[in-house]
């Protein structure tokens, strides 16, 4: 059997002389031997090669097909060809090839399927568990999850979804084999598995040290000087790479300064959508035909597009057509790329474990590779950001069940955001916690939500809930403790994730400086990118749909598109809230002197010549309030001098409603503006520039232009000082 295995490594590796790892073909051995085991091995040890090789052995000798639980697409992606080379049929069944699944359920039942890879979202899947997994739970060969960090309550990459396997795992067969896989789990996490998968569980952890790495940690507070380092630093390293951010703006906008220097970049994140001048070579891309693509409904399009320009930027980075991907964590578990250069931290992650499982994507096959953090200013506000949305509160929960017990029939998500102030993300994600406790409270019919027996008597348990927070906070300072560690860098990392056998590394910053690069910035370079943040203008797209049929009482807007005579034009943000372009002046104004300073009127002069709309506004009016009712005007009058434009308050505020930013989707925010502004008799025709200092949902924007569009203007402008994002307070 030995032989046999040694001979598909070979072949998969291209390789006559390659060798197993220490601990691959042990873990091997355990599988066939039906065991549990969970593999804890560096990133790029080989975990993948354990499990395709076990599978490939055991359907040789007449297995079942193997079930593999994968975190995301681009995972699944490599880990399919990886199948290919040493003649796995591995197939997979996700939200993007909904055309294959029927195919892939005959394939199943005709028992040519070697591996299928499945997302732990799947098994939410109500037709996929009686269709499908029925089927291979009779039949199944072996159970593989990967990144098995994730079943844990305690993983830095928590998925309430992963908690549905423990379930499958107890309607399986004793004696199938289970094989877990991760990079990053510390003691802490191993133990929560062991107890989810067996007190039998094997543990088989080796060393997490990974020999071609050179860490540096390099603290620049100013975004503007990480621009700059950026700039002068990436040319002269060799190979392509990934630089992480922790927000899509931010990635959107490294990539831009990138590009804008020259450098090959590109942005990566959950909702990237390409170019229009794009869309044909991504068709031919994923054979998919321009006609098939036009017929789909915009959502359903958008979602397409995205998919198929992620795997398409994938593929750029693979064959080093481009220097760097800019990315969100959407990059991450499981891309492998053997020659990535690089890995570069433009903000800090929020636990070693996160950084440790990205950075582990570089120098898997060469001799050396970067793992950079450069770390910023408004990393803790971001981390603070995320672990303050990580979980549903009780009173998020209990809003959801009163609701439900209320409707005779159940409510889909869209109608509880017409009975709830809640977000439709706080309401999926609250449902999604909620399914997968065990008894649920909650059960999904068709579109419907309903409450169970369950839900009269269930409570949040909070205790654990504040453990989980508390460990986030925890690694929080481990993460600012590393970034200011004058040890060994890789040496913290291993001690960190409770490797046995930490060593220092011996080419990280603090054990040979002279290996690292340059910590200076260059201070033209940094001024040229405070211009570019300064400059960096955000688009403001206009809605075309209401949020509901006839939803509006006192306004005259009917159905539920948006007539486009009625629609604004396409506006533009001057700033993020509180970032080092203008967002933390527009901050300053708004929450602390009362009135905005005069810098930014010409900023926005500026941003209006690059922005150039055409026909240029002939007037100018701005959103009215009733809290601050100089604060907008007084900024609007000096705008329209400076333009030499005039200014026409014609909107007018008549309804003391709720503050927009205490609406939490679509339906309340709209519903909250209904019949709250008026338009006078002194609104003039032509074409209107409309201010306001903030936008967020853009609802605001979409109403008063409707009605200015409907009192006779022909195009309106919306103009913001501000854009919301993660960042604020």
């Amino acid at each position: 059997m030995y032989q046999r295995g040694l001979k598909y490594l070979r072949k998969a590796l291209n390789n006559d002389s390659a060798l197993f790892r220490s601990g691959q073909w042990e873990s091997i051995e355990q599988i066939l031997g039906k065991k549990r085991i969970l593999v804890v091995e560096r990133t790029g040890w080989g975990k993948s090669m354990v499990y395709f090789l076990a599978v490939k052995l055991m359907r040789e000798n007449g297995a079942g097909p193997a079930l593999l639980i994968s975190p995301l697409l681009s995972l699944m992606r490599n880990q399919v060809e990886s199948a290919e080379r040493i003649g796995i049929n591995a197939r997979t069944i996700n939200s993007t090839n909904s055309e294959d699944w029927k195919s892939v359920k005959q394939e199943l039942l005709d028992n040519e399927v070697d591996i299928l890879l499945i997302s732990p979202e799947r098994l939410a899947n109500e037709s996929f568990r009686q269709d499908i997994l029925s089927y291979i739970a009779k039949n199944i060969g072996l159970f593989v999850i990967d990144e098995a960090h994730c079943i844990s309550d305690w993983g830095h990459d928590f998925r309430p979804d992963y908690r549905r396997i423990v379930r499958i795992l107890q309607a399986i067969p004793s004696n199938v084999p289970v094989l877990a896989t991760t990079a990053t789990a510390n003691n802490r996490v191993v133990e929560d598995i062991k107890l989810q998968l067996g007190k039998n569980l094997i543990i088989q952890r080796g060393s997490l040290v990974r020999k071609s790495l050179k860490l540096q940690n390099i603290n620049i507070p100013s975004p503007a000087g990480r621009f700059a380092w950026l700039a002068e630093n990436l040319p002269a390293i060799t190979g392509s790479g990934i630089i992480y951010t922790l927000t899509k703006p931010d990635a959107e906008r490294v990539a831009a300064w990138l590009m804008k220097n020259k450098i090959s970049a590109s942005t990566y994140h959950s909702g990237v959508i390409p170019e229009d001048a794009l869309i044909p070579e991504l068709c031919k891309f994923g054979k998919i035909g321009m006609d098939k693509l036009n017929c789909l409904t915009e959502n359903k399009r958008n979602k397409l597009l995205s998919t198929l320009y992620k795997e398409y930027l994938e593929q750029q980075l693979l064959k080093n057509n481009i220097k760097v991907l800019v990315a969100t964590v959407a990059l991450g578990m499981g891309f492998d790329k053997p020659d990535l250069g690089f890995v570069i931290h433009f903000q800090r992650p929020s636990s070693v474990v996160h950084y440790y499982q990205q950075i582990g994507r570089a120098g898997r096959s060469v001799d050396e590779a970067y793992g950079i953090l450069l770390c910023g200013e408004e990393d803790d506000r971001i981390a603070d950001y995320f672990i303050k949305q990580a979980f549903p509160p009780q009173k998020h929960i209990s809003d959801i069940l009163t609701a439900l017990d209320a409707a005779d029939n159940g409510l889909s998500v869209p109608e509880i955001q017409k009975v709830l102030n809640l977000g439709k993300k706080q309401i999926e994600k609250t449902l999604k916690f909620l399914t997968v406790d065990s008894p649920s409270p909650v059960i999904k019919i068709k579109s419907k939500w309903q409450v169970t027996h369950s839900a009269f008597s269930y409570r949040i348990d909070q205790e654990h809930i504040d453990s989980i927070i508390g460990i986030r906070r925890a690694e929080q300072s481990q993460m600012q403790e590393y970034m200011h560690h004058s040890g060994c860098l890789m040496g913290f990392l291993q001690s960190a994730l409770d490797d046995p056998e930490p060593v220092e590394c011996g080419q990280c910053r603090n054990c040979n400086p002279g290996l690292l690069l340059s910590e200076k910035i260059d201070k033209t370079l940094a001024n040229q990118a405070g211009i570019f943040l300064k400059r960096s203008y955000q688009t403001v797209m206009p809605r075309k749909r209401w949020p509901a049929f006839n939803m509006f009482t006192h306004f005259p807007f009917k159905g539920s598109n948006i007539p486009s005579d009625l629609q604004a034009d396409e506006g533009r943000a001057l700033s993020l809230w509180r970032d080092e372009g203008w967002g933390q002046m527009v901050a300053d104004g708004k929450c602390g002197t009362g009135c905005f300073a005069d810098e930014l009127v010409y900023a926005c002069v500026n941003m209006l010549k690059v922005w150039n709309p055409r026909p240029f506004p002939e007037w100018v009016t701005c959103i009215p309030s009733l809290n601050h009712p100089a604060l907008v005007p007084d900024f609007a009058v000096k705008l329209a001098d400076a333009l030499e434009l005039p200014f026409i308050p014609c909107m007018v505020k008549v309804i003391k409603n709720r503050h927009q930013k205490e609406m939490e989707n679509s339906y309340q925010q709209a519903k909250n503006l209904d019949g709250v502004f008026e338009i006078t008799s002194e609104c003039r025709k032509g074409e209107c520039l409309l201010i306001d200092d903030m936008v967020d949902s853009r609802w605001t924007f979409t109403i008063a232009s409707a009605l200015l569009r409907q009192a006779g203007c022909s195009a309106v402008y919306p103009l913001a000082l501000t854009l919301n994002s993660p960042r604020m307070d």
